[in-house]
C-alpha cells in the first residue's frame, strides 16, 4: 500500500511526465539530426539534389512540435501546481473542521455538565449565580462561533446589512469598548488619542464592530498573561489614520505576519491545544479592511512579545 501511495503522489507523477516528455524530445531531435546526417552522406556519394530531402517543411515541422511539447509541459506544471493547491486547502479546510467542532462541543459539554449539577443538586444561590455566569460565558462563546461563520458567509457573497456612513472612528472605538465591558471585564483596555480630535471616515458600522470584535477576542484570548491588555491608539501620518492595536498575547514568529490573515490558517504555537481557534478572526479582520479599501499588517517580534495590528485608513 506504502509503495503504491508513492508512485501514485502527485509530486512523482509530475517529475516522471517532466522527464518522458524532456526525454521523448531529445530523442526526437537526436534521431532527426543522425538521420540527416547519413542523408547528407548519401547525397554527396551519389550526387544528388539535396532540395527534396531538406525543405523548410521539415524544419517547420520541428518547430511546430518544439512548440507543442513545450505547451503539454506547461499544462503538466500548470495542473501539477493546481492540484497542489487544491491538497492544500484540503488540509486547511479538514483542520477548520477539527477545529470549530472542537470550539462547539466545549461549551455545549460544559453546559451540559452545569445543567445536570443544578438538576441534580440544591445549590445556594451564591454559588449557583457564579455557575450561572459560566453558562452565560458558554453561551456568548457558542454564539460568537457561529455568527463568525454566518458572518463570514455574508461579506463573502457582499450581503451586507447597513450602508457605508461618514462617522467618527474614535466615537465608535469608545463606544464599542463600553458596550462590550462585560464581555472583555478581565482584560485592560486603553484608547490613546494624541491629537484629541474626531476623525471620519465612510465606515460601514456593522463590519467595522465585527472588526474590533475579532481582534480584541484574538488579543484575550491567546494570551498567557494573568492580566490581558490591549492599547488602542490614533495617529495621523499624511493624511492617514493610523489605528493601531498592541497587545501583551504570546505573539507570532515574523515569516507567520502575511500568512495571518489567510482562510482557516493556524499558527502553531506553544501552549495552544489542539482544536483551539478557527483560522477565521483574522482572516476577516482582513478581508473587512479591503472592504473599506484599508490596509491592515500585522507586527510581532516573536513568540512571547505580543503582538501589534495596525490599520491604515486614508483620510
Amino acid at each position: 500500500m506504502k509503495r503504491a501511495a508513492w508512485f501514485l503522489h502527485p509530486v512523482f507523477i509530475f517529475v516522471f511526465s517532466i522527464l518522458a516528455l524532456a526525454l521523448s524530445l531529445f530523442l526526437y531531435i537526436y534521431w532527426y539530426v543522425e538521420v540527416s546526417l547519413r542523408l547528407q552522406s548519401v547525397i554527396k556519394r551519389f550526387d544528388l539534389d539535396p532540395a527534396p530531402f531538406f525543405s523548410l517543411q521539415t524544419w517547420v515541422v520541428i518547430v511546430v512540435l518544439s512548440i507543442l511539447v513545450a505547451i503539454i509541459l506547461l499544462g503538466i506544471l500548470i495542473i501539477f501546481l493546481y492540484n497542489m493547491k487544491i491538497l492544500h486547502l484540503y488540509r486547511l479546510q479538514h483542520n477548520f473542521i477539527n477545529s470549530f467542532t472542537h470550539e462547539l462541543k466545549t461549551p455545549v459539554t460544559s453546559m451540559k455538565l452545569y445543567l445536570e449539577t443544578f438538576k441534580k443538586y440544591e445549590l445556594p444561590r451564591e454559588h449557583l449565580l457564579k455557575y450561572i455566569d459560566y453558562v452565560l460565558d458558554d453561551v456568548g462563546r457558542l454564539t460568537a462561533n457561529i455568527n463568525r461563520i454566518l458572518n463570514l458567509a455574508q461579506f463573502e457573497g457582499k450581503i451586507f446589512e447597513g450602508a457605508f456612513a461618514n462617522l467618527d472612528i474614535v466615537r465608535l472605538v469608545e463606544d464599542f469598548c463600553e458596550n462590550t465591558r462585560q464581555l472583555f471585564r478581565e482584560a485592560v483596555i486603553r484608547i490613546y488619542n494624541p491629537a484629541n480630535t474626531s476623525f471620519h471616515c465612510q465606515i460601514n458600522r456593522q463590519l467595522f464592530e465585527m472588526l474590533l470584535m475579532n481582534l480584541t477576542t484574538n488579543a484575550i484570548k491567546y494570551n498567557h498573561s494573568e492580566k490581558p491588555e490591549i492599547e488602542i491608539t490614533f495617529t495621523l501620518n499624511d493624511n492617514t489614520l493610523h489605528l493601531t492595536f498592541v497587545d501583551n498575547g504570546v505573539g507570532f514568529e515574523k515569516r507567520e505576519a502575511k500568512k495571518i490573515f489567510k482562510k482557516f490558517y493556524q499558527i502553531e504555537m506553544p501552549g495552544k491545544t489542539q482544536g483551539e481557534g478557527t483560522g477565521l478572526g483574522l482572516y476577516m479582520v482582513g478581508h473587512i479592511a479591503k472592504i473599506h479599501k484599508w490596509r491592515v499588517k500585522a507586527e510581532s517580534k516573536g513568540i512571547g512579545h505580543g503582538a501589534t495590528f495596525i490599520i491604515a485608513i486614508p483620510l
